[in-house]
């Protein structure tokens, strides 16, 4: 399709079917980042510290982002709130897990450095 004077197809004019906008996962991942910043407010018990929390962030973000609520990248340009709340369990949920685990890891670190002491 070609549109008379413009380099780009304009904004104003949408996607064109089945045009996937990445903008979505733009916003995904910055909801991840921003939730993550929390992060730092909380003991640094986090397997592989704050670097392991900002991936568990950012990954728990991309998967319910894409999963909730059905599969797939909305089409929405720009996305709507949303597109941005869809995120928020999945990197609540991610950075839980990598809590619970690194705090299991030190337990059994200390259980274990305790027999042999």
């Amino acid at each position: 399709m070609h549109f008379r004077g413009y380099t780009y197809r304009p904004m104003c004019i949408g996607a064109l079917a089945g045009e996937a906008q990445p903008m979505s996962v733009f916003v995904w991942v910055m909801i991840g980042i921003a939730v993550w910043h929390g992060t730092v407010l909380l003991p640094d018990r986090f397997y592989g510290g704050l670097v392991g929390a900002f991936l568990a962030a950012v990954t728990g973000a991309l998967v319910s982002g894409y999963l909730l609520p059905a599969p797939g990248i909305p089409p929405h340009n720009p996305p709507g709130i949303e597109e941005a709340l869809w995120p928020i369990p999945g990197t609540l949920t991610a950075l839980l897990i990598l809590y619970r685990y690194g705090v299991w890891k030190e337990v059994q670190a200390r259980t274990h450095q305790g027999l042999h002491s």
